[in-house]
């Protein structure tokens, strides 16, 4: 079955990816497709991918409102490349599918000494390490040659290959290949490339021409490779005219001629690994090529500025990567030694709350007991609350999409928070919209976002006098929105700290708080393919709004997919497979 992995680049559903091993994946923001995004501007069944044995994967657009994009470019079905740019409403996603690998060690036979019989490769040129750097100056100074043109064309390919969003370095370097094979007329070609951690040189990726055996082991000389990595030079070798097996032949010609061209991936401070390509030339195809050859001296340069472009690719992606480690790392450091600080100043509070106790149960004093018990439960909620927040931002989910009514979520945070509310003398008035309709959410997602908002209240408002919350739901029909409003007549929020409310362990609490809840309802409001946007003004308190798409138009196709089955059924006919 052909492989497909979909990663979305850009819009709500960025840094998601979708694998799938089938003919066909459905593309749209309805409950029943395949990649489900929860972008607004695409369509409740957008798009479909298509596999064909002949033409691979083709997208078609099924009839979308804003139209499907494929690199920029508008579309009704097209054929699309690894590496292509899907564009559905404001998503953008990268098309990764997998290719038949060849096994990169395992299609590569190194040719050692003991192997002297079979490999009579013959050095009959060489060029120097700079040839590589200076080739683009000389195409383009050359431009009047359409070769020339043409192999400045593959090196800004090329370039912009290095350079190109992709799920791996194996991806860049096996496109960077199949284009070389094609420009300097190989038939088969490898790279190998140096190991970052051990810096041992071994095969990475394998190409073969169309047409060609890929079944065929590429028999690889050591003493060419050998020869390569030390010299830091390029080399074109030629086996058949110098080959003792064909002394006694009539015409090497007959026999085929095997050329290859080995040279360096020079980086800009070391070698990051060599390229090999080579042909074996059918007798009667030989003689279309000036002295039965294929590769020449041009050929050769123009694969030391592919090896130069290919080296600069790898140095990148390790840059990427040890870029990436290291930030990830700084991460974990900072995670942890937040939650240590956060964990510390909870337990602190329950062991305090355990020596009320404690003291309590020596003096059979029920005051105590009941104090410490108060604390305790308090402390417990604190981090019920911080593992939560740590489960809902920490792990990526797609929400759990059910028919329901917000306004029962938010009487259920209400009168879960109603008491903590009261102890510290906070009204809470409740104007929950009359009427509204069933929407399509995650009941457990809202319920956490708006429980995060209000504590979030609940703690700006802790010892003012006349401290009050407003939660307001509403559904906007024009929109198809739902929106749930938290204000309060709090302190507010300084200018200064409002762009970093969202931020993951930005707190203006002090100690007590984790920069956690908000940045988790933010996240929660991303999955729903919504957002939580604040005003405020110093002295003049915060409004919290949190909206997202209601989804009414899929419940609506639900209920009229319904009563279609329930008219066939009251008239005989039997219901449709599957319900």
């Amino acid at each position: 079955m052909p492989r497909v992995a979909l990663l979305v680049i850009q819009g709500s559903d960025q840094g998601q990816r979708f694998e799938f091993i089938q003919d066909e994946v459905t593309i749209g923001r309805g409950v029943a497709n395949d990649v489900r995004l929860h972008d607004t501007e695409s369509s409740r069944r957008h798009a479909i991918l298509r596999w064909g044995d002949d033409e691979g994967w083709r997208v078609i657009d099924e009839g979308s409102s804003n139209g499907t994009f494929v690199n920029g470019a508008l579309t009704r079905k097209r054929t699309l490349k690894d590496g292509d740019q899907l564009q559905i409403g404001r998503s953008i996603l990268l098309c990764q599918f997998a290719r038949r690998s060849h096994g990169a060690a395992d299609r590569i036979q190194l040719m050692g000494p003991e192997h002297e019989s079979a490999d009579q490769s013959r050095i009959v040129s060489q060029a120097p390490r700079e040839s590589s750097r200076s080739l683009v100056e000389e195409t383009a100074a050359r431009l009047t040659s359409a070769t020339h043109g043409a192999n400045l064309q593959l090196l800004y390919r090329i370039s912009e290959e290095a350079v190109r969003p992709s799920g791996s370095l194996d991806e860049v370097l096996q496109h960077i290949l199949d284009m070389t094979l094609s420009a300097v007329g190989a038939d088969r070609g490898c790279m190998l490339v140096a190991d970052s951690q051990t810096d041992r040189i071994e095969p990475r990726v394998v190409a073969y021409r169309h047409g060609a055996d890929a079944s065929e082991r590429i028999p690889l000389s050591t003493s060419i490779v050998e020869h390569v990595i030390q010299g830091g030079v390029a080399v074109r070798t030629s086996d058949a005219r110098h080959d003792r097996r064909f002394e006694e032949a009539p015409s090497v010609l007959q026999s085929g001629i095997r050329e290859a061209m080995c040279v360096p991936m020079q980086g800009r401070y070391e070698l990051m690994g060599v390229i090999y390509v080579d042909t074996t030339t059918p007798s009667n195809d030989a003689l279309r090529f000036p002295g039965g050859s294929r590769f020449n001296e041009e050929t050769l340069k123009l694969l030391m500025a592919i090896g130069r472009q290919s080296a600069l690719a790898v140095e990148t992606n390790r840059y990427q990567s040890a870029l990436v480690q290291a930030e990830r790392l700084a991460a974990v450091g900072q995670a942890i030694a937040m939650l240590s600080h956060h964990i510390k100043n909870i337990l602190q509070g329950m062991k305090g709350g355990s020596h009320l106790i404690g003291m309590g149960l020596e003096e059979e004093n029920d005051t105590l007991i009941r104090k410490g018990w108060n604390i305790l439960e308090r402390n417990q909620d604190r981090i019920f609350n911080l593992v939560m927040d740590m489960l809902t931002f920490g792990k990526e989910r797609r929400p759990l999409l059910e028919r329901g009514l917000i306004n029962d979520t938010v009487t259920d945070v209400l009168d879960l928070i109603q008491k903590r509310a009261e102890d510290r003398q906070i009204q809470i008035h409740r104007q929950l919209g009359d009427h509204l309709p069933e929407m399509l959410f995650d009941r457990e997602g809202i319920h956490r976002a708006v429980l995060n908002i209000v504590l979030n209240a609940i703690d700006a408002l802790d010892g003012q006098a006349d401290a009050k919350i407003e939660v307001l739901t509403s559904y906007e029909e024009r929109n198809d929105r739902a929106r749930i409003e938290v204000l309060d007549n709090g302190p507010g929020i300084d200018p200064v700290e409002m762009p970093k409310v969202f931020n993951l362990f930005e707190s203006s609490k002090g100690a007590a708080g984790t920069g956690l809840g908000l940045a988790a309802s933010q996240k929660i409001m991303k999955e729903h393919g919504g957002e939580i946007t604040v005003e405020s003004r110093p002295s003049s308190g915060a409004r919290f709004l949190l909206s997202w798409p209601a989804r009414r138009e899929e419940i609506n196709s639900l209920e009229t997919a319904t009563m279609s089955r329930g008219a066939s059924s009251a008239l005989g006919e039997p219901p449709a497979p599957g319900y």
